[in-house]
């Protein structure tokens, strides 16, 4: 799906980057990236000056930002490590840590034991661990003051005020925002802010930021683009982690035929999933191209701005496969303290693999979305390349 137009109607392009949540799915984000950072020109620089993500995408955005001195250096090292992720390197999936924060779960929720704190199905304690280890912010900063980077941000909701925040950082002149339950907030960007971001609720802790406790940023995100024009951008790159829409059918879970059985938990919890890092990001796509044929229809002389009719080019790359299918084929990498866990509510069958894709941080699953990434692009690389204003690449 795409509305572009050439870098000769735009001299003035700044091209944002959109990467939504979904878990492990976003290993295929990081195949598009590949593939676009082997098709750039030696010499080129960061192609995308605002970068925007949420949830398991806000890592990925951070980590280019991180180094948008190097766009192809800073995507062969996220690529390194969705290649080499580990279900452990993201929430511990041996017998004791999957055992125990089941039994602080049951407890404190159900009968309400133990202290006053943010308790979760799964601990995500190695994420931060990992996080720690890869990311340097300090890059961020570099970026924005030698111009590589406009701004950055990630977005989380806030459990009181019931609000999506979006943090960003980047230069001084963008001024921050208020809409309905949509704030833009300055700052520097921390830790804390990606892990609240990619804090799914019920499986992951929410995280403190500030005075607020914050979860993903998915799940009140009404408008996951409009960060990205908040930021300065006037055309965008999405990469999803959903079925192409104009394809149907690739975002239906496996299974999808009817039996007349009542659903297990697997299948609620993912057309809850779905509707929290899918849904909105596909209604907004679909809201902005409206916007964009209604202003095609504006005669000479009215200003669209002054409309609220802006065009802004899309360019939409999201998966031509199923990936709850590809869950499916490697839900045996599962370790077996999860798997077991996951056996009650059937996310370990055919019908339940949707919950898997989010959860299945393994070589073989991640693999797989990354090199369905990278095909998935090449094969839209002169979109790509005429969409990013750069139709002189060797194709």
């Amino acid at each position: 799906m795409t509305n572009s137009a050439s870098s000769s109607q735009h001299p003035l392009a700044v091209t944002g980057l959109i990467l939504s949540g979904g878990g492990a799915r976003a290993a295929y984000q990081v195949g598009v990236l590949a593939a676009i950072a082997e098709l750039l020109p030696e010499d080129a620089e960061n192609p995308f000056p605002v970068i925007v993500g949420t949830s398991a995408g806000a890592i990925n955005a951070v980590g280019l930002a991180c180094g948008a001195l190097s766009f192809p250096t800073a995507v062969q090292r996220l690529t390194a490590v969705w290649k080499g992720f580990r279900t452990g390197q993201v929430y511990r999936a041996d017998w004791p840590g999957v055992v125990v924060q089941a039994l602080r779960f049951l407890g404190h929720s159900l009968l309400g034991l133990g202290k006053r704190q943010p308790v979760a199905l799964l601990d995500s304690t190695p994420l931060r661990y990992l996080l720690e280890r890869e990311l340097d912010f300090s890059g961020i900063a570099a970026a924005v003051r030698r111009r590589n980077l406009r701004a950055v941000a990630v977005t989380a909701f806030g459990y009181e005020s019931g609000q999506a925040v979006t943090f960003y950082q980047g230069r001084a002149t963008i001024d921050p925002w208020l809409r309905h339950r949509r704030v833009g907030v300055p700052t520097r960007l921390q830790l804390e802010h990606l892990l609240a971001s990619s804090a799914i609720p019920l499986l992951f802790e929410p995280v403190k930021v500030h005075r607020e406790y914050f979860g993903d940023g998915a799940v009140r995100q009404q408008a996951p683009i409009s960060p990205a024009l908040h930021l300065g951008a006037n055309r965008i790159l999405v990469i999803g982690v959903s079925g192409n829409p104009a394809q149907g059918d690739a975002n239906e879970p496996v299974g999808r035929h009817q039996t007349g059985q009542p659903p297990s938990l697997a299948q609620v919890g993912i057309h809850l999933l779905n509707s929290t890092f899918i849904d909105s990001l596909e209604g907004d796509i679909e809201l902005l191209n409206r916007i964009n044929y209604l202003s095609s229809l504006v005669p000479e002389g009215k200003s669209r701005k002054a409309l609220g009719l802006q065009p802004v080019d899309v360019l939409v790359i999201s998966p031509s496969r199923p990936l709850d299918e590809i869950a499916a084929q490697f839900r045996h990498e599962l370790p077996s303290a999860l798997r077991l866990f996951l056996r009650g509510p059937g996310a370990t069958k055919a019908s339940g693999a949707g919950v898997l894709s989010y959860l299945l941080f393994e070589p073989g699953y991640c693999n797989a979305l990354i090199e369905l990434g990278y095909r998935d692009a090449m094969e839209k690389r002169t979109e790509i390349a005429r969409f990013l204003g750069m139709e002189d690449w060797s194709l």
